[in-house]
């Protein structure tokens, strides 16, 4: 057993009288006895016609806590997973619980300074720049009638068409007048790279076949589909002046030189903060590397629930509960938990170390220090300091926060 796992016997002797007689009121209020009106048959009769083991799961449940806050007052334990609970001992006089709480595991630390990490230098080049202004360009693009124009890559052909499969009409391969851009590969194979070259008001005929990895009945089956153009759509991109700086909200722009400078800037600002969180990454795995812990199964596991939590609300934003992924993706919560447990054990693992180094620094703060963090936080979320606290729970949880944010900066500055 590790030396962070303590197992604590507790027994209650008075407090479980006490809940046995709470439960037997509550439970008498809702039960008809013959001969006495509801709520009002004495202890006795109720025990003779229930028995006194009706009574336990409820005592238990209210007892479990008191038990439970015994157990770490008298050990003086920090647990850091839910305890493992279980009923060893029970009678109508005492009830004994058996609780195996998880505490920090020990931490010894390697070296964590001086690890020579080194930051990756950020350029930006006229390439990327060039390529941002062709992404801007396509962003800002008109969608024109072209008149007379054959189909090509890129264009949008308005289409109806039919699909058969087995001489017969196939279910939902139906369309009318449908936007489709041509690379986009929203089709089968081969159906988009048919239309290449034809114009508005041709009508072909496409004899394809699904592929292996389609939908079980339909894969490796041969399929006709009959297409007709109603329209070519082409994409005009903008010149680069005045009007275009305005379009895209820079009215303080004047000219392409100064475009290009604003984009520079731009991607220079998302390297650099690219380029810090993949040197605190490198300098927090080198670090951990050098540091000794033995991290319990159920501290990984907790963290793995939070993060399916957090995956839960991802989904949700977007529209998409956890059911409907798994069926999407074939897959089932085992094989997710399976996904996110290196994950999950690297975050406590990186979360153990800072704490560690943390300690090691002999980090403590003023009162004023604390409240200057909680202001800081409280603006970034758009809150107040008040609302703020509330979240949290407490203001010890703003310390605990500044103390990771500090030792994390100790951990960069001497890398």
């Amino acid at each position: 057993m590790k030396k962070n796992v303590h197992e604590i016997e507790i027994k209650l002797e008075k407090e479980w009288v006490s809940a046995l007689d709470a439960t037997f009121k509550k439970k008498n209020k809702e039960t008809k006895i013959d001969g006495f009106r509801k709520g009002s048959a004495p202890k006795d009769v109720y025990l003779k016609h229930f028995g006194i083991e009706s009574l336990y799961p409820d005592a238990i449940d209210v007892s479990i806590n008191v038990a439970y806050k015994r157990a770490l007052d008298e050990k003086k334990l920090e647990p850091v997973v839910e305890p493992k609970v279980d009923v060893i001992g029970i009678s109508d006089t005492n009830v004994i619980f058996k609780f195996t709480i998880i505490t920090k595991p020990e931490v010894t630390l390697g070296e964590y300074k001086n690890l020579k990490v080194k930051k990756e230098k950020v350029e930006v080049t006229d390439e990327e720049i060039d390529h941002e202004i062709e992404h801007l360009r396509e962003h800002m693009a008109d969608v024109v009638e072209k008149e007379n124009g054959q189909v090509v890559e890129g264009d949008t052909a308005v289409i109806d068409f039919i699909g058969y499969v087995d001489g017969e009409e196939l279910e939902g391969g139906k369309g009318e007048n449908f936007p489709l851009e041509i690379g986009s590969h929203s089709f089968i194979p081969g159906f988009e790279e048919g239309l290449i070259g034809l114009k508005a008001g041709d009508e072909k005929e496409l004899n394809l076949k699904f592929p292996d990895n389609y939908i079980e009945n339909l894969k490796n089956k041969e399929v006709t589909f009959k297409v007709k153009v109603n329209e070519v759509k082409t994409r005009v991109l903008p010149e680069v002046n005045e009007e275009f700086f305005k379009d895209l909200g820079y009215d303080d722009i004047k000219s392409e030189k100064e475009l290009r400078e604003k984009i520079k800037g731009d991607i220079h600002h998302q390297k650099e903060h690219m380029a810090e969180d993949t040197f605190i990454d490198k300098c927090l795995e080198k670090a951990a590397e050098n540091m000794k812990i033995d991290i319990n199964e159920e501290i990984v596991e907790e963290e793995t629930n939070r993060m399916l939590e957090e995956y839960k609300r991802q989904l949700q934003m977007q529209g998409m509960n956890i059911d409907d992924y798994y069926k999407m993706t074939g897959s089932s919560e085992a094989d997710l938990r399976k996904l996110m447990e290196p994950e999950a054990t690297k975050r406590v693992k990186y979360r153990y170390l800072i704490e560690g180094i943390a300690d090691a620094e002999k980090l403590t703060f003023t009162k004023e220090e604390i409240d200057a963090r909680a202001e800081e936080l409280a603006k970034q979320f758009g809150i107040t300091t008040d609302e703020l606290i509330k979240a949290y729970g407490s203001i010890d949880i703003i310390e605990y926060d500044l103390r990771m944010h500090k030792a994390l900066e100790i951990l960069k500055e001497n890398n």
